[in-house]
């Protein structure tokens, strides 16, 4: 039976596309995406390293198993058959590639998504230039070498030129050159690099985005004899409405936040609430990433610099952090999670005293509280250990929720505008949807529930009873603590009176 193809799968008709980082949130998302709606395709091939004692198959296997691949497995299971696994890693040279698979990605490969990358905003720097930047010096250099190459897309950061108070689309230049940085990667010993990151990261509040800036240059640098393109999402949030809504797998960004918060783990956070969120459906970035080639294979004329896209939310889409975080609030206690280890009424302020006091009594001295009790009941510790994490996550993050972001997204947006209505049903991006942001944050909420906390809806009715539970508590005890401090106020000040 023929099927009619809209303009961008007929793009896709038997081509071979190359991803690394496939096993990743928005890899894994990609990698659907790309089976599901770009069904003429000819194959996918994927590189991934063993993990845990898990070859390359098996975690291949393992996410096929996954709940976002399921509508192709009800649709159109003989898509399957189409993606390719090799063995490999963005930290090798040739990214590990050898002999007949080598050949067989340089040989057949038509479009590249170099996906893989550290996210880790703490990491040291030796690790952020060696997946980040000389990862992408290795893919490009094993991209050089594909005879039908068309478009080598690069995934960058949107918070990559954190310096500037507009960021357009385009690269901007910075004193330091990645050459320099990773012959300084290669011979200087992890203890002295360690000592000198503070002063190279100004004004990078972190290794990622550091590490993620001097990649575009690099990649930029390549765009004379290669097809490169650098695509920039913003804070990538769950998915909107594909594969399924709410699909989330990690706890990076604004969705650990939503969880540790619910959980009542978090009960301080630094967010400026007046400044607006910068998040993207994971769904929308992926659409845009797969319209980006099509739409560069479009072009009449090869633009004289490098295409870069912004993938971000269109402006009037945008919330205040505080409307944000009172209907996740909202929404939240209406799908409670299951045992949090205390109400979730957490504090947002943009006092770092307040904050300091805060993480102390809300956050710190539990811990401590609840190791000890485990210490004496012989149980293994773990609520320091989370703490830790915690405290390290919401130092790094509070760079972005305190400073306001401003992003320019005439490209990003011109990849909407050029779809027809086929296409538009098939990589979905508008920024006038019916659904309102409620729904989606509802959706959130339920998502991190469900592929997150792996908690089932029909524990609401008694996560619900545990909230309900959670509140007299927390009521009784705040009544309690206050009327202490009250007593003995009462008391000091009757004292000094003579009373």
């Amino acid at each position: 039976m023929t099927v009619d193809l809209s303009p961008v799968q007929e793009y896709y008709k038997d081509k071979t596309i190359f991803i690394t980082g496939a096993s990743g949130f928005m890899g894994k998302v990609l990698l659907e995406k790309l089976l599901y709606s770009c069904h003429s395709l000819k194959e996918v091939i994927i590189i991934c390293r063993p993990k845990r004692g898990k070859a390359p198959e098996t975690r291949l296997e393992e996410m096929f198993k996954l709940p976002i691949f399921q509508r192709i497995k009800d649709e159109r299971p003989e898509m399957l058959k189409k993606v390719t696994i090799y063995q490999g890693d963005v930290t090798f040279d040739q990214l590990g590639l050898s002999g007949e698979s080598l050949k067989h990605v340089t040989e057949n490969t038509n479009i590249v998504f170099h996906m893989a990358a550290t996210l880790k905003l703490e990491g040291n720097l030796r690790d952020a230039i060696d997946m980040n930047l000389l990862g992408t010096r290795r893919a490009l250099n094993v991209a050089k070498d594909m005879k039908q190459l068309e478009a080598f897309i690069h995934l960058s950061t949107a918070f990559c030129n954190c310096d500037q108070e507009v960021m357009y689309e385009k690269v901007y230049e910075f004193p330091h050159k990645p050459e320099d940085l990773m012959r300084l990667a290669e011979w200087m010993d992890v203890k002295t690099l360690d000592a000198i990151t503070p002063d190279l990261l100004k004004p990078h509040p972190n290794t990622y985005t550091y590490s993620k800036r001097l990649a575009e240059l690099l990649v930029r640098d390549h765009y004379e004899s290669m097809p490169v393109i650098i695509a920039r999402p913003s804070i990538v949030s769950p998915s909107a409405y594909e594969p399924v809504p709410g699909w989330v797998d990690n706890l990076n960004g604004p969705t650990g936040l939503m969880v540790g918060a619910g959980k009542g783990v978090i009960r301080s956070m630094l967010i400026d609430t007046r400044h607006l969120s910068e998040v993207i459906p994971v769904d929308y970035a992926i659409n845009g990433l797969c319209v980006i080639p099509y739409q560069f294979a479009k072009m009449t004329e090869r633009p004289k610099e490098v295409p870069v896209y912004n993938i971000t939310c269109a402006d009037h889409r945008k919330m205040q952090w505080g409307e944000v975080i009172e209907m996740s609030k909202e929404i939240g206690y209406r799908y409670p999670m299951e045992a949090g280890l205390w109400y979730p009424d957490g504090c947002i302020t943009t006092n770092k005293l307040h904050h300091s006091i805060n993480v102390l009594l809300f956050h710190w001295l539990p811990a401590y509280l609840i190791d000890f009790i485990l210490l004496l009941l012989g149980q293994k510790r773990f609520m320091i250990r989370v703490q830790n994490r915690i405290s390290v996550g919401l130092e790094v993050l509070q760079f972005f929720t305190m400073r306001a972001w401003f992003f320019k997204s005439d490209a990003y947006s011109s990849l909407w505008a050029m779809l027809n209505e086929a296409d538009r049903k098939n990589f979905n991006m508008d920024m006038d949807p019916e659904e309102t942001v409620p729904m989606y944050i509802e959706s959130c909420v339920q998502g991190g529930r469900q592929y997150l906390m792996k908690e089932s809806p029909d524990s609401l009715p008694r996560a619900r009873l545990q909230l309900k539970l959670m509140y007299i508590l927390d009521r009784a005890c705040k009544t309690l603590i206050v009327g202490t401090l009250c007593y003995w106020t009462y008391g000091l000040v009757a004292r000094l009176l003579g009373v």
